[in-house]
């Protein structure tokens, strides 16, 4: 698949779980990120997950590899899980695989990006927004760069890709056809445009969910699987379709 479709930004869709990619491939997407828990913000999805969607997915998915939520400073043992899960996946045969590691002083840990790229092979790997997370954005994407990374996730260090848009069109510039700047950050169909205007992004991340409420009809009000919210075990995160084809579609107007 081309990056662009007539110079048209590739969309990728952030998806919790097979539904998730359905929703996303039904609505036009160009690519998916397949992740599970995206309330912590996407870790791992399990090899039974993974198998499904190899063999329900008509459209490319990266697949990310991250042991748990939190920060990106990762123990050995889970760094060497990292490793694992990013073999089995190219083994597997998936698309490519996101992954990010950082060292405690807010730098890209470059050994480690550099062994996962090596391990994923031919995959396209590109790193989360632990990016988001470094000390300095144009040091990380130069280091990424040398680790033999071909994208970046990025909302531009900020909470949404609005406030973080300078930044995102300075990175544009600073990769130089080097590395993909994939742009992300709470886009929306009023923002996705003015995003895209601002930065030349040729790639745009986003993921457009919305929350449902069970079908269940017992319910259980004295436990709570996830902490004090109760209500959680009865509300499902889904991928909004709607919402993914009109982001789409303003993002290509």
């Amino acid at each position: 698949m081309s990056e662009t479709n007539d110079h048209q930004p590739l969309i990728e869709i952030c998806v919790e779980g097979i539904d998730g990619l359905l929703a996303a491939q039904a609505a036009g997407a160009d690519r998916v990120e397949l992740c599970a828990s995206l309330i912590e913000g996407g870790i791992t999805p399990s090899p039974g997950t993974v198998r499904m969607a190899l063999e329900l997915a008509t459209i490319p998915f990266h697949v990310i590899v991250r042991p748990r939520g939190g920060d990106f400073l990762y123990s050995e043992a889970e760094y060497r899980s990292m490793l694992a899960d990013v073999e089995a996946l190219r083994d597997a045969g998936v698309a490519g695989v996101v992954v990010g590691c950082l060292k405690e002083d807010g730098t890209i840990d470059e050994d480690r990006m550099t062994a996962l790229a090596k391990a994923a092979g031919p995959l396209n790997v590109t790193c989360h927004r632990a990016f988001d997370m470094t000390r300095d954005p144009f040091e990380a994407l130069e280091a990424l760069i040398r680790c033999g990374v071909g994208r970046v996730l990025t909302s531009g260090q900020r909470d949404t890709a609005v406030e973080g848009v300078d930044l995102l069109a300075a990175l544009v510039k600073k990769a130089a056809g080097r590395i993909i700047i994939l742009g992300c950050g709470a886009l929306a169909p009023d923002t996705i445009g003015t995003v895209r205007s601002k930065t030349g992004l040729t790639e745009m991340h986003f993921a457009s969910l919305k929350d449902v409420p069970s079908a269940m009809r017992y319910r259980n009000p004295k436990v709570g699987m996830g902490g004090s919210d109760l209500d959680r075990e009865y509300r499902n995160t889904v991928t909004d379709r709607d919402l993914v084809a009109a982001t789409i579609a303003a993002a290509r107007a």
